[in-house]
């Protein structure tokens, strides 16, 4: 079963983001209190635990929220949905609008190890169903697009 293992939030831009115990997500903003909120197309950013691992594999401490992620997820092959992918996320619903992303400026992590994840392994999404994410629930794919 794939699930939420953290939700983390930062209240500015470029800088790591910290575990909370849970986050509110509305439609046409994201993420309550996150400074990536707001009406645009990567207001939810998302990245699989498996892809964490392969850093923490190159000898990386790593917690929840060092790549800027604001879900942390397990069981589900993040990278591999369509944009247009429907996710439920415990009592929301995501939809996917963006695979990966071009980093402007190296981050610490690609620094200090020569490779982050979050260019090619993370996805991006808005809100179509507002709700209360937690750690624990559980993530489906609604509606996988061609």
């Amino acid at each position: 079963m794939a699930q939420v293992l953290a939700v983390c939030i930062s209240t500015r831009k470029g800088v790591r983001k910290n575990a909370v115990p849970e986050i509110t997500v509305r439609c046409g903003h994201g993420i309550e209190g996150d400074a990536h909120a707001g009406a645009w197309h990567r207001q939810i950013s998302l990245l699989a635990q498996e892809s964490i691992d392969t850093m923490r594999a190159r000898g990386l401490t790593l917690t929840a929220g060092a790549f800027a992620e604001n879900i942390v997820t397990e069981g589900i092959a993040l990278k591999t949905l369509p944009v247009g992918t429907l996710l439920r996320v415990g009592p929301a619903l995501l939809r996917v609008t963006q695979i990966g992303k071009e980093c402007h400026n190296d981050c610490a992590i690609k620094k200090s190890a020569g490779i982050c994840v979050m260019p090619t392994d993370g996805i991006f999404a808005v809100v179509e169903q507002p709700g209360v994410i937690r750690a624990g629930d559980a993530i489906t794919i609604e509606e996988e697009q061609p």
